[in-house]
């Protein structure tokens, strides 16, 4: 290079402005604890090695799964009151229409009792198949147990995600995600309430801006799962 070039190169690094990037206060607040002040060291959830069947079988070959969850189990609170107030007022009514002999009715009451108990089966079993997935290429969201809806959003076409929590989240560990693209796909664009935000938020934003520090750490972690193999 010459002289001269060097001198122009020199003037430009001196003149230009490298601003640090900025993170509000908001961003801050899933990060702190019930004080306000910072709680300390991350601490890192294990990556799962391997998709579930439910979850593999909408990967490529070549796709990197990062990990899945299963929404919070606060998600079925209501469908819990509905089945203890179903049952307590199945099991009253029933001992009210004995003493009364009204037997005609009671086979009624069990045919809605188990009419409700299934609509509860139904969700929880709903609950279950309900996925959030993470890979190095995209975010999935997979619901549905008889009917099943399959949504997706690249990773490089997020331009914004947050996680928000309330008081009862923050108590319980569970946060509703809202998710920002230039598509605004709207199946991903708010998924609650899904656990260990704190977590789950840090482990997609890494895998956005720093994968080479995911892949550093799956392999020291099979690399001390061979030492231990080989030790025992």
């Amino acid at each position: 290079m010459r002289p001269e070039s060097a001198g122009e190169y020199d003037d430009l690094t001196e003149t230009a402005e490298f601003l640090p990037p900025e993170i509000g206060e908001e961003e801050l607040i899933g990060l702190r604890g019930g004080s306000g002040l910072p709680t300390g060291p991350r601490s890192v959830v294990p990556l799962e090695e391997e998709s579930s069947s439910l979850v593999s079988r909408y990967l490529f070959p070549t796709e990197k799964f990062r990990g899945e969850w299963k929404k919070h189990w606060i998600h079925l609170l209501p469908q819990f009151f509905v089945g203890a107030g179903a049952t307590f007022a199945f099991g009253w009514l029933v001992g009210w229409l004995a003493k009364h002999h009204y037997s005609g009715i009671v086979t009624v009451a069990v045919l809605v009792w188990l009419g409700i108990m299934s609509w509860v089966g139904w969700r929880v079993a709903d609950w279950y198949n309900d996925r959030f997935v993470l890979t190095n290429k995209r975010l999935m969201v997979i619901n549905g147990l008889v009917t099943r809806t399959v949504g997706m959003m690249p990773l490089v076409r997020v331009t914004d995600m947050k996680y928000q929590q309330s008081p009862l989240g923050r108590m319980l560990n569970y946060g509703t995600f809202v998710v920002e693209s230039a598509g605004q796909d709207q199946a991903l664009r708010e998924v609650k309430p899904l656990p260990n935000p704190n977590e789950l938020y840090l482990r997609i934003v890494e895998e956005m801006y720093e994968p080479e520090a995911v892949e550093a750490r799956l392999s020291r972690s099979l690399e001390e799962e061979e030492a231990a193999t080989g030790d025992a």
